[in-house]
């Protein structure tokens, strides 16, 4: 058995998620989470909401509320939503919690320390109209790269290029689209990343099986013009972890709080210590401090390709930079956009379709299925209605749906529903199992790989391998002739129910737990041998027919949907 640290991308807590953002991180990682402790291995799968800066306090001022109360709240529709995804985090945690605050303020004197902080002079933009500065961020123009007129202020989102505001062409506030800015000077801390350029390069040179894209995106920001540049970590601002050594404000720093994207990441860490805090474990520094334990943990990170920059370079530069035993991560899966029928999907501009608007109009299984099958892994895919009806009507309800149907419907028209006893495996069944042996190693070196969209073809391909043998077999016609090999026949096919609800569990959690219990059992052990995990409902052991599991998208509906979602959010 062993141990795997696993974290997906923390989402901003302003506003629900749309089903790019869970497809690029948080419903993959489950994914392999689940696939891990179906192997038997320990896992702890971390994610959490990213509470500061000023997307959560314009979203709170356009709610009315406080910022801490809207925070509050948010994490809770988050948190459910999650829930209703099946997604399986061992904890999901808070960015604004105390074990963060106090955690990121150990990392910025442990890096003062080392040297490798240092106060900047510096001028930023202040939007007259709003009568603050403006982070980079919400400092929105024409990317002077590639020419996207909604890149922001820190990077474009669009060619991933980092930027400055002063870069942007055309210029305007993101929170008010005034052009009224002007440059004022302030102080903030910069992380030196230039004197961590060396040994960040040495350590993604020995990254050998990450994912092009990922070590693409890391080698760019860290070769390309000047190199790796030196980056604020405070802002100015009334909401984030306040800029201090103890009990004390830094100099100078009086009223600011550190830069979200240097405390976000540091809640990977602080959320092991909340998840031990809330009594669901112990001792989470085994899982984080190589002096601790953690040596012997993998960790694996999942994210969107725009998050690659910042988990390859600057919350390394973090770790490394601190000089403490931290555990580093071992492989990062990176994963390109998926798009929406024709355009892109938007959180600020409620564009596709969001969390909770898919749970209202299909169960969870639909959307893992579909997604996770198109997973945007080699480049970006989309989203059309046309491919989802197709994909789920197929998949889901003409090969597993009605193979399961099919078999329990006939058993208990011809035997009663309890597993048949008769008859002995011929050729047909011989050449059944060692087809699927060998589609079950290739889905297992798949999963392992976290080749996401091979191993949902490969299961889809065993699922199918069960419906040719059902339809070659014919155990309705041999039931005929010679039932006790109708008999053999279906109590494979049975068992063959209990073997895809354990494979299928990582993808299609809800349609497992169906399967099991219409096969009335809770035997969820991996098929490392197939011809005993096709033996394990004996003869006279009891089932039932269960419900549809899949029910098909008629046209109506995905017309009606279609144009339901053919606009902003509502």
């Amino acid at each position: 058995m062993a141990r795997h640290l696993i974290t997906s991308a923390i989402p901003y807590i302003n506003g629900i998620k749309h089903l790019g953002n869970l497809i690029g991180s948080q419903l993959p990682a489950d994914l392999y989470a689940r696939y891990l402790r179906g192997r038997g291995h320990e896992v702890l799968f971390l994610c959490a909401t990213d509470e500061h800066g000023t997307p959560a306090e314009l979203a709170a001022a356009k709610a009315g509320k406080p910022v801490a109360d809207y925070c509050a709240e948010m994490w809770d529709v988050q948190n459910r939503l999650g829930q209703g995804f099946c997604l399986s985090f061992d904890h999901f945690g808070r960015s604004s919690s105390a074990q963060n605050q106090k955690l990121t303020q150990h990392f910025a004197g442990r890096l003062d320390d080392a040297g490798l902080i240092r106060e900047v002079s510096e001028k930023q933009v202040y939007s007259n109209a709003d009568g603050r500065f403006l982070p980079d961020r919400y400092i929105e123009g024409t990317c002077p790269n590639c020419g996207y007129d909604k890149a922001r202020g820190d990077q474009c989102e669009n060619c991933t290029k980092q930027l400055d505001p002063t870069d942007l062409i055309e210029p305007r506030s993101a929170v008010s689209g005034s052009t009224d800015l002007e440059v004022r000077e302030t102080k903030h801390l910069y992380l030196c990343q230039s004197k961590m350029r060396d040994d960040l390069n040495k350590w993604i040179n020995g990254k050998k099986d990450w994912p092009i894209l990922t070590t693409s995106i890391a080698k760019k920001w860290l070769n390309d013009g000047d190199g790796l540049q030196d980056r604020g970590i405070t802002r100015d601002l009334d909401w984030g972890v306040p800029v201090r050594r103890g009990d004390q404000y830094w100099p100078g720093m009086e009223g600011k709080v550190f830069y979200v994207w240097f405390d976000a990441p540091i809640e990977y860490i602080a959320c092991a210590q909340e998840w031990q805090d809330a009594g669901k474990g112990s001792d989470w520094e085994r899982w984080w401090r190589t002096d601790k334990g953690a040596d012997d943990v993998t960790y694996t990170q999942f994210m969107g390709k725009d998050n690659v920059p910042f988990h390859t370079l600057s919350f390394p530069a973090t770790i490394l930079g601190s000089g403490e035993p931290w555990k580093l991560v071992d492989y990062i899966k990176s994963f390109n956009y998926l798009n929406y029928d024709g355009g892109q999907f938007s959180t600020s501009q409620g564009r596709g379709i969001f969390m909770d608007h898919a749970l209202e109009i299909l169960p969870s299984d639909y959307w893992r299925w579909w997604l996770l099958s198109h997973a945007p892994e080699s480049s970006d895919s989309e989203f059309t209605w046309e491919n989802f009806q197709a994909s789920v009507n197929k998949d889901l309800a003409d090969v597993l749906g009605n193979f399961v149907s099919r078999v329990t419907k006939f058993c208990r028209s011809k035997f009663s529903e309890v597993v048949p006893s008769g008859g002995a495996y011929g050729p047909q069944e011989e050449a059944l199992i060692a087809e699927l042996t060998t589609r079950i190693r290739a889905y297992e070196d798949y999963m392992e790989a976290m080749e996401v969209r091979k191993s949902a073809s490969e299961l889809r391909a065993i699922w199918v391998a069960g419906n040719e043998y059902l339809q070659s077999a014919a155990p309705w016609a041999a039931f005929k002739e010679d039932p006790d090999k109708a008999a053999m026949q279906i109590r494979l096919a049975l068992n063959l129910i209990r073997l895809y609800a354990v494979l299928s569990a990582p993808f299609i959690p809800e349609a497992q737990a169906a399967m099991l219990a219409a096969m009335k059992t809770d035997d969820d052990s991996w098929p490392d041998d197939v011809s005993a995990a096709l033996a394990t409902l004996a003869p006279g052991h009891g089932f039932t027919v269960p419900d549809v599991l899949f029910a098909k998208i008629t046209d109506e509906q995905r017309e009606e949907w279609q144009a339901r979602f053919s606009g902003t959010r509502t």
